[in-house]
């Protein structure tokens, strides 16, 4: 089945580029009323505009950098005061740094933790009750193929998504008995802007997936009778992470480390 979200209200995080346009698009086209939340004020209301008229969705922008503790709690508390209810959570923001960890800049390193854990837990906590209220939407927190084995090269940004994984896989578990579809989305090498702030294609492993196809396997996710607790995009990453999974832990780790480093 096709799930239809008319009258239903999503918000994205990181909605400015990349996968957060990308799911703001595919849910603006499902009837979805959008609020969308960056940092580029002028990104986030060029895509408003093109929304709206594409699709005559509300869309609300809200600037924010979500590295900031409490921005999450400031997000709710803005939407309650011009009464809009969230359906649907999707914590897309997030960053990677590389390098081994004794080169890389503390402070970037924390606001990477900050934005990729920290932001995405209190958001999720803060909308978390008026979802399960309404019962009929969605949590989607995008992982990556990176949380299924510690990342040499990029030790940080592994062990962030795998807390991403782990965190969203329970949260579905807790709430398995309400309305409320919970998924951890795990991409692998995508075409966006992700490489370019990162530096370096190192860590480009294996076939590169368009944001649209990646947006295709969420939605073929939620739109199961059965929603799964996570979903791995693309058939090669799918095997990939499963290999990752079933090997020893010190030969899983050395493999990618080759892969990134290299």
């Amino acid at each position: 089945m096709t799930m239809i979200y008319t009258g239903t209200t999503v918000l994205i995080t990181g909605a400015s580029s990349g996968l957060g346009s990308e799911f703001a698009a595919r849910f603006a086209a499902r009837g979805a009323n959008l609020v969308l939340v960056a940092r580029r004020t002028d990104r986030l209301e060029e895509l408003a505009r093109t929304l709206r008229e594409a699709h005559g969705v509300s869309v609300t922008t809200l600037a924010k950098d979500l590295s900031r503790a409490g921005a999450g709690t400031e997000i709710r508390n803005e939407l309650a005061r011009q009464d809009i209810r969230i359906d649907t959570l999707i914590n897309n923001a997030g960053f990677a740094t590389s390098g081994p960890l004794v080169t890389e800049d503390p402070a970037v390193i924390a606001s990477e933790i900050s934005l990729n854990v920290a932001s995405l837990v209190e958001t999720t906590r803060a909308f978390l009750p008026e979802m399960l209220a309404a019962g009929r939407g969605a949590l989607i927190n995008v992982a990556s193929t990176a949380a299924f084995q510690p990342v040499p090269g990029m030790a940080v940004y592994g062990a962030t998504k795998a807390f991403v994984l782990s965190f969203t896989e329970a949260v579905a578990h807790e709430t398995k008995d309400s309305g409320l579809r919970v998924l951890a989305l795990c991409p692998g090498a995508t075409r966006t802007e992700f490489f370019d702030v990162l530096g370096t294609q190192a860590a480009a492993v294996g076939r590169m997936q368009s944001a649209s196809a990646v947006i295709d396997t969420a939605l073929r996710a939620l739109d199961r009778r059965t929603t799964p607790v996570s979903v791995v995009s693309g058939l090669g990453n799918r095997m990939l992470a499963g290999i990752a999974q079933r090997l020893p832990r010190n030969v899983s780790l050395a493999i990618a480390g080759r892969a990134v480093q290299d």
